[in-house]
């Protein structure tokens, strides 16, 4: 479709007669507008479009006169957008039988360009002497379920098309031109002291299809909440926390592993753009982790990856009330219960995409827990041994990340370092010479990475102690044919004997 065929389409219906007469008048046909909408029928669409195409906008968006219904022309208005938003919407999926996704998005298409015709009028209105505030009224009734339903149709989903993506992102674009609003974000939060902003009138509209019994009868319910909630940050979001935090709830604890992670993905978000006390209040920290805790028994690497990272920002805020009861000794202890239960689960994995996922988030949880890690020392040392043993692929993240977590671990833990020496010398140097003698697929660049990040492992093993890892090499470096082994294992003895181990 080409810039400028959504409005193009809407003028292919023909002439339409020009609405005559009082608001009241116009109302009353809109309100048969919205009961034929309700109804289903046929034709309602195309009579919609020819009564938009005649109405006047200070007649479309002129309130209620003295002596005609108690409902104005713009309440009738948001009604019939409610309406149109509901006939778009998806069905649920198990509901979808043939081309029911493909209906959806023809639907789609007719409904997002009366949204179109419907802000322009707006726009008109805007620029138009004649109703100089008229339009706020307007625009406030018809931004919610315009929104809505731009957001649902304009993302690739099984229920959109092409053409229905593209007539909701015009959808949107009129919107936010319309509203003044430079992004979406501005357009939920306000852009300015006097603008409150649309948040809490897309949750109102959401709210209905966000409880248990109802979330799942429209699968776009929840990509709707999920992509507007992210658009929300601090210190906006906190004061929507009550209608957010449930939801985000509700979509993680689902048994579908794409629903657990966008709710896990929402949980993340309202943790780092919602202050500390207010997710301590009423228990809520708490609440958050055992959530996360219990997801991390799901052996699905995506959902692991998302719980992982959201659990490693809500440390912060279950440190923070645990200092503020004065129990600072007890600060770390979920920290250190999901490490534990990560080495638990990493000890026999032997799925790679998993291996990797735990890998890649180990170095972040011994940053954390600093000198503490010496807790779990020897699982961590079981851990590390056995991952540096295992090919990853061409791409060598696991060996990469485990060799970064044992940098960490020296530099945290080295007291405790120099009697496991032996042990960690014969994994580093069995590294280098796999690496070395490696024919895999693995590329030159990766395995330079991985020999130098060993030998900087070496370097630092024999700082923490004492310079035997040097006396050790000396006798190996004797016997050894492999002349990279040889190069790599020069260049730890003739490393400095400056201590890094300063750091913890």
């Amino acid at each position: 479709m080409k810039p400028g065929g959504a409005e193009d389409e809407l003028g292919r219906d023909g002439p339409a007669p020009r609405a005559q007469g009082s608001p009241g008048t116009l109302e009353r046909a809109f309100s048969e507008i919205l009961r034929g909408l309700s109804r289903q029928e046929s034709g309602v669409l195309e009579g919609l479009a020819a009564l938009l195409a005649a109405a006047e906008c200070d007649e479309l968006f002129e309130g209620t006169r003295s002596g005609e219904s108690p409902r104005g022309t713009p309440e009738v208005l948001g009604q019939v957008a409610k309406a149109l938003e509901k006939l778009a919407a998806p069905a649920e999926e198990k509901e979808q039988g043939g081309d029911g996704h493909s209906e959806v998005a023809g639907k789609a298409t007719e409904v997002g360009l009366l949204f179109v015709k419907l802000l322009g009028k707006v726009e008109a209105a805007k620029s138009s002497p004649a109703c100089p505030a008229a339009w706020k009224t307007g625009l406030r009734h018809l931004a919610g379920p315009a929104y809505v339903f731009a957001t649902t149709h304009r993302l690739k989903q099984p229920w959109t098309s092409p053409r229905s993506q593209y007539v909701a992102d015009e959808v949107l674009s009129s919107l936010l031109r319309v509203s003044g609003c430079s992004s979406v974000s501005g357009f939920l939060c306000g852009e300015n002291e006097d603008d409150p902003g649309r948040f809490a009138v897309v949750l109102g509209l959401l709210k209905p299809h966000l409880n248990k019994e109802s979330w799942k009868n429209n699968p776009a319910v929840k990509h709707v909440f999920s992509w507007t909630l992210q658009q929300v940050t601090q210190p906006w979001l906190s004061q929507h926390l009550e209608k957010t935090l449930p939801p985000s709830l509700l979509i993680s604890d689902d048994y579908q592993t794409e629903n657990k992670v966008l709710g896990v993905q929402c949980l993340h978000h309202i943790v780092i753009n919602v202050p500390a006390a207010d997710l301590l209040q009423y228990n809520r920290a708490q609440v958050l982790y055992h959530a996360l805790f219990n997801h991390l028994y799901m052996p699905e690497h995506h959902l692991i990856q998302a719980v992982l990272l959201c659990l490693l920002d809500l440390f912060p805020v279950l440190e923070k009330a645990r200092h503020w009861k004065g129990d600072a000794a007890r600060a770390t202890t979920q920290c250190h219960d999901v490490l534990q239960l990560i080495l638990t689960h990493m000890e026999p994995e032997h799925r790679l995409l998993l291996r990797r996922t735990y890998a890649r988030n180990l170095p972040a949880f011994v940053k954390k827990l600093g000198i503490l890690t010496v807790w779990h020392l020897k699982r961590l040392e079981r851990v590390i041994i056995g991952y540096l043993e295992v090919y990853d692929g061409p791409e060598e993240e696991t060996r990469l990340k485990i060799l970064e977590t044992l940098k960490l671990v020296m530099q945290y833990t080295w007291p405790r370092i120099s009697c496991r020496v032996v042990v960690l010398l014969k994994a580093l140097l069995k590294l280098i010479c796999d690496v070395a003698r490696d024919t895999s697929l693995t590329t030159e660049a990766t395995k330079c990475t991985l020999l130098q990040e060993a030998t900087d492992c070496l370097v630092l093993l024999d700082h923490c102690s004492h310079g035997q890892v040097k006396g050790l090499l000396s006798k190996i470096v004797l016997s050894c044919e492999d002349s990279t082994v040889v190069s790599y294992i020069r260049k730890v003895q003739q490393s400095s004997a400056a201590a890094p181990c300063d750091n913890t």
